[in-house]
Order: C-alpha cells, then sequence, then structure tokens
C-alpha cells in the first residue's frame, strides 16, 4: 500500500523546492555554483574563515563535492585551505573576501531585509516552528 502525502506535507515539499529554486537562481544571477555560493556565503559570514567540518555541517554539501568546490576555489584563488592538526581551515583570500562581498553577502542583505518586514513574533515562531520540525524529521528518520 502507498503511504499518502498529506496537503500539508505537499506544501511543505513544494515551498522547499521552491526555496532551494530561489537560492539557485540567486547563485545563477551571481555567476555562481550553488556549492560555491554555499561555501562563500558560509565562510564569510563567520568573519573570513572557519574550518572546513564546519562548511560541511552547515551547508550540507557532500564530502565530494564539497572536496571539489574547495578545489575549483582554490584554483581560482578564492579561498586557501590550511591544515590544522587533522583538520582543515579555509579561508578566504583578498580576492575571495572581494568576490563573497560581491555574491554571498547581497543574499545576506536580502534574508535580512525579508527579517527586518516581518513582525518579531512571526519571525521567531517561524524559526522555531522550522526548528522543531527539522529536529522531528531527523528523530523520525534517523533509523531509515
Amino acid at each position: 500500500m502507498k503511504t499518502r502525502l498529506s496537503k500539508e506535507i505537499q506544501r511543505l515539499d513544494r515551498l522547499i523546492s521552491e526555496t532551494d529554486a530561489a537560492y539557485h537562481s540567486c547563485a545563477v544571477r551571481l555567476g555562481l555554483s550553488d556549492s560555491a555560493l554555499k561555501i562563500l556565503y558560509t565562510v564569510y559570514s563567520r568573519g573570513g574563515e572557519c574550518m572546513l567540518r564546519e562548511v560541511s555541517r552547515q551547508t550540507g554539501i557532500g564530502k565530494q563535492t564539497l572536496s571539489s568546490s574547495v578545489a575549483v576555489l582554490e584554483r581560482g584563488g578564492i579561498v586557501a585551505l590550511k591544515a590544522e592538526g587533522r583538520s582543515k581551515r579555509l579561508s578566504l583570500t583578498p580576492a575571495g573576501l572581494e568576490l563573497a562581498e560581491r555574491t554571498a553577502a547581497l543574499v545576506m542583505a536580502a534574508e535580512n531585509r525579508v527579517f527586518a518586514g516581518w513582525e518579531r513574533a512571526d519571525m521567531e515562531k517561524y524559526l522555531e516552528l522550522t526548528e522543531r520540525y527539522l529536529n522531528d524529521f531527523r528523530r523520525e528518520t534517523e533509523n531509515l
């Protein structure tokens, strides 16, 4: 027997997909791949450097895609990767900082404008429910 999706889950799936598509459109308009924008966004939002595992955790980019995307950015002089024990630190180069300011910073500013137009209580409720859904979904699917 097939499991049927409720109208609410169908709506949620559509909204998640359309949100992903909106971020993809941003990346395309900014001349970046999705993964490059996510990497720049994450590193820039953390002051221009952070551990590679933090980028992985924050973006959800798969290990292989992250590795190849970082390699492309590194070859382009956008980021520098430095070993720190068994971990690696990812830093924006001066060219990377300039690129992040022309790309990731614009996305961040748009996100900030969206939330600035919301009532504080609406923003808090949205974040609270989104986090609750994520945590509940993780719990429900951890044994798949």
